[in-house]
């Protein structure tokens, strides 16, 4: 039962485009994707200035390309644990694969508590890494045929993420779809791309040379850019619920503290 301060809002679906063209940039502090990555990912870069940080932050926190129901009204992100149940569905097992990225997510971010489990009903994320031909009939399971319909008409997705949060910016549940047997630039593209619309960086920004959620681009690992990008919404500071004007005032002192990635 759900309490009058517990109102969900309806979820939010997006969904990323698995396009394989890479955006050309001339940059310095740039260095060769990290092991485990595609062989034909992209260079990683290493470092930015705070407007770069703090323009891609208000790009990627707020809003989304792709909406169902009400408009999120500010930032949101995990209060409690994120509780992640990978269901390994597909014709290729990519389950521990999947999960060595989540253990990358919870190692790497402060802050953010991510922890894998084998119980679907105390999992608040649910991860199905499925074949194509059983994603659509995976969310009308989800979601009910019309809204995976017209879903799929206007994006044509390989993979996709549902969030549903509370009005004052918690999110209660994530459900992310992942197509497994499209290859491995695909896969780990849509891992990396789709978890960190999970945790609460629900929009995209195709001009952002650096983010793995600029749909022109395949990157297929957590970049030092996204790690910035979830660092910045997992900060205590950074509350639930803020509006742009409140996030603004207190990104300068969360970029102070980043450190050396900072130029």
């Amino acid at each position: 039962m759900t309490s009058p301060m517990m109102k969900i809002v309806a979820p939010l679906l997006v969904a990323v485009l698995s396009l394989c063209a890479a955006t050309a940039h001339a940059a310095s502090d740039r260095r060769p994707a990290p092991p485990g990555a595609p062989e034909d990912a992209p260079p990683e870069y290493t470092r930015f200035t705070a407007a770069e940080l703090e323009t891609g932050f208000m790009a990627l926190a707020f809003g989304s390309d792709l909406r169902v129901g009400g408009k999120p009204k500010g930032v949101r992100k995990f209060v409690e644990p994120a509780r992640i149940a990978v269901l390994d569905q597909g014709s290729l097992s990519r389950g521990d694969r999947y999960k060595a990225a989540v253990r990358e997510f919870a190692r790497v971010i402060p802050h953010l508590d991510a922890r894998l489990t084998d119980k679907d009903d105390d999992a608040n994320v649910t991860v199905r890494l499925i074949d194509e031909k059983n994603f659509v009939g995976a969310m009308e399971q989800a979601f009910g045929k019309q809204v995976a319909r017209d879903f799929v008409a206007k994006t044509d997705p390989q993979c996709m993420t549902s969030l549903k949060s509370r009005a004052d910016g918690t999110i209660l549940r994530a459900d992310v779809f992942i197509i497994v047997d499209q290859g491995d630039d695909v896969f780990l593209d849509c891992a990396y791309h789709e978890t960190l619309h999970a945790f609460g960086l629900s929009n995209h920004a195709d001009s952002n040379p650096f983010t793995t959620l600029n749909q022109t681009r395949t990157v297929g690992y957590l970049s030092v850019y996204d790690r910035a990008m979830l660092t910045i919404l997992y900060d205590p500071r950074m509350e639930p619920g803020f509006s742009a004007g409140e996030a603004t005032a207190v990104l300068p002192a969360i970029l102070k503290d980043l450190g050396s990635i900072v130029r």
